[in-house]
């Protein structure tokens, strides 16, 4: 099986042509479905073009990038906070350069 990083819009997507296609959705699918509604604040194409973006950050990978999507954070704090595990820290100019990006989307 493989493995694939999706934003919440993304789901999102995906799940709202599957509830068009099928009579009903799963209680996983539904619950889902209701969290990516609450949650997902980019458009499929806008959370792509912020992936692409984002990834051009030095040491930057596709699940943080896809991390930064969902959560939009606006504080160098959050940032570290979703970076936090990971055996590297982002410098301040390039957590600056996240921030940016994303305050482009908002």
């Amino acid at each position: 099986m493989e493995e694939e990083y999706l934003s919440l819009a993304e789901v999102k997507n995906l799940l709202e042509k599957e509830k068009d296609t099928r009579p009903s959705l799963t209680p996983e699918q539904q619950s889902a479905l209701q969290h990516t509604q609450l949650f997902a604040r980019l458009g499929v194409t806008k959370a792509r073009e912020l992936v692409k973006e984002l990834m051009e950050v030095p040491m930057m990978t596709l699940s943080n990038a896809i991390k930064i999507v969902d959560i939009l954070p606006n504080h160098p704090d959050d940032v570290r906070a979703i970076l936090a595990k990971e055996r590297f820290a982002l410098s301040k100019e390039d957590t600056d350069r996240v921030l940016q990006i994303v305050a482009k989307y908002l």
